[in-house]
């Protein structure tokens, strides 16, 4: 009896078999390394965003601090230019002057508050795109221990989850690539996945065809 008698459904040898799936667990392994690396460097950001808004509010609070000494000291004009016997010209001088530089403090103040702001605003969405390259990484780190569990198995349909898997990972990429939000496309990236395993079973049917 010949070997190609012996084989179970599902089954296939051969060289070229195993050279296809190591090629795959490599462009995999790539794929997941990239991801990964984009990730952390998304992280960092998210970071250095935070970073950069903490400042600005910390600047803010200066600001609003120096604000209320110079209200204080307003009120203290205001409250001289109503003494007896005292400079009323020079202390509604003083008012005026604490008016202006207060209304200049704060502008500031409120521009500090604005770039903290926007800066936790930057944060947050790197901390979104990491979640999705690190999701991305996932994916390509389980369909690389599928493809491995094919190569070892010898089940040429365990090729068609791996890719789905793959898919899936590579459509998650994408989302953060376009700095796209994956939650109201949700169906999308298992589309994908759907997608990918519908085409490689086609495929490994048309193969089997083809070699029997």
């Amino acid at each position: 009896m010949t070997e190609q008698a012996i084989r179970t459904p599902g089954m296939r040898g051969g060289d070229g078999f195993a050279g296809k799936v190591a090629v795959l667990i490599a462009i995999l392994a790539t794929l997941g390394t990239m991801f990964g690396f984009i990730g952390s460097a998304s992280h960092n950001n998210a970071a250095l965003y935070k970073s950069n808004a903490a400042i600005e509010k910390t600047s803010a609070a200066n600001a609003w601090a120096h604000y209320q000494a110079k209200s204080s000291r307003q009120n203290l004009a205001e409250l001289a230019s109503n003494l007896p016997g005292l400079n009323q010209a020079h202390y509604r001088d003083e008012i005026r002057r604490y008016g202006v530089e207060k209304d200049g403090i704060r502008k500031e103040a409120e521009a500090f508050e604005a770039g903290s702001a926007k800066w936790n605003e930057l944060s947050e969405e790197e901390l979104h795109r990491h979640r999705q390259w690190a999701a991305a990484s996932v994916a390509q780190q389980i369909a690389i221990s599928l493809a491995a569990i094919t190569l070892l198995s010898r089940r040429t349909w365990l090729l068609t989850l791996t890719c789905a898997v793959a898919a899936f990972g590579i459509t998650l990429a994408i989302f953060a690539v376009i700095k796209a939000d994956p939650m109201p496309f949700s169906a999308v990236p298992l589309l994908a996945a759907l997608g990918a395993a519908a085409l490689t079973e086609v495929f490994r049917r048309l193969g089997r065809k083809l070699t029997s």
